[in-house]
């Protein structure tokens, strides 16, 4: 098992080899976690000119460009037919400027803007897809000023997903923009073996719901169901290549505040995209407060770039850990059961020496909690974390 995974990695390595040859722009792309918004989980496809414009006035009057989030992306429903040259149009009724004038307005405000696309015949939503016209589309979307495409897996009967996304990622190489890749097949082919050089994040799960504990016959989860999914992908994640559990959904409304901490704090452990889903034209203060926590957006965005990992499972209680650059760890104390709960965090779980003497500080209280030995505890309120920084 361990030489296949071996081999695996090998035939990844040479594939990525093989794709940046001369293209060095496209692998400088996303050495942290690629940060944003995009339109499905709260619009689907109620999608507009209007609403782009103002969720990008948003981002810079909220204060989420000052914390790092850069890339506005419209995903599915913008476009409608291709026209006799076999180019993708957009739908004039929703998007009246055009999508070159919707870009130069999203770059005016110092933001990138992303694109949704899909390696089939036809979207997820029924619209055209990509396959077929990749080299044409690729061309399209840099001259329109693309800086992001997200690319699903739709209507793809009989295709391969490596082969069809790779063809992907040449044409971006050879349109002459850099454009972040973002490969939505849903972990059903494990793309953390063959994607990385192919694309800058590949989803790991089906689509995320907003709740904490629930699923769908179609393949939608709820967020414990999808951080389960994450504990064993740690090794796979790191500069230019990240494991994506999916898009924030922190802010749609059925999740309590404590639920939406512990979903934005597992983003930020996990070095995963932190891509937001809600509508930053009506940020609540208490929903703010989650989305524009510098420290701990800080962990997600730590240069040195690894995921966070499980290190204690108690059954209702866990203890995670994301090593970050220099000699301080990211921790989370979790609690997934119904009763608040104390959760104790030792030095050796960490990987530190058990007579070390850490400074802690408490990144969702922002305060300094003073030097501790040998381990902390501290009681958790159901559905929700703690999260530390140990130094």
């Amino acid at each position: 098992m361990r030489t296949g995974l071996s081999l695996l990695m090998l035939v990844a390595f040479l594939s990525s080899f093989a794709l940046s040859a001369g293209d060095p722009g496209f692998d400088d792309l996303a050495k942290t976690p690629p940060m944003g918004w995009n339109s499905w989980n709260k619009f689907a496809c109620n999608v507009s000119e209007t609403l782009i414009k103002e969720t990008a006035d948003a981002m810079v009057a909220t204060g989420m460009k000052d914390a790092g989030y850069s890339y506005v992306v419209i995903d599915d429903c913008w476009q409608v037919s291709r026209d006799a040259q076999g180019n993708i149009v957009a739908d004039a009724a929703r998007f009246p400027s055009g999508m070159k004038a919707l870009a130069d307005y999203v770059h005016s405000k110092g933001l990138k803007f992303g694109i949704y696309s899909d390696a089939g015949t036809a979207t997820c939503q029924k619209r055209p897809g990509s396959k077929g016209f990749e080299e044409k589309d690729a061309k399209q979307y840099a001259a329109w000023g693309v800086d992001y495409l997200k690319y699903d897996w739709c209507s793809t009967e009989g295709q391969d997903t490596r082969t069809a996304y790779t063809q992907m990622s040449r044409a971006l190489r050879a349109a002459g923009r850099p454009i972040v890749f973002s490969i939505c097949e849903w972990g059903n082919t494990q793309p953390w073996l063959w994607a990385p050089g192919v694309g800058h994040l590949w989803r790991t799960t089906g689509d995320i719901q907003d709740c904490w504990d629930c699923s769908q016959p179609w393949g939608g989860m709820g967020l414990i169901h999808i951080i389960d999914l994450q504990a064993e992908l740690h090794p796979y994640a790191g500069p230019g290549h990240w494991n994506d559990p999916d898009m924030l959904e922190v802010g749609n409304g059925h999740m309590t505040a404590s639920e939406y901490r512990a979903h934005f704090s597992f983003w930020c452990l996990l070095a995963a995209p932190l891509m937001a889903g809600n509508d930053l034209r009506q940020l609540t203060p208490e929903i703010k407060e989650i989305l524009l926590n510098k420290e701990v957006i800080a962990v997600d965005q730590d240069s040195l770039g690894m995921q966070g990992r499980k290190v204690f499972d108690g059954g209702a209680v866990e203890v995670w850990m994301k090593p970050l650059s220099g000699t301080a760890r990211a921790v989370i104390l979790f609690n997934r059961g119904s009763v608040p709960a104390p959760i104790s965090v030792s030095w050796e779980q960490i990987g530190l020496g058990p007579g070390v003497e850490a400074q802690i500080r408490d990144l969702w209280a922002k305060k300094d909690l003073g030097p501790f030995k040998s381990r902390y505890t501290a009681t958790v309120k159901p559905h929700d974390v703690v999260m530390l920084r140990i130094q």
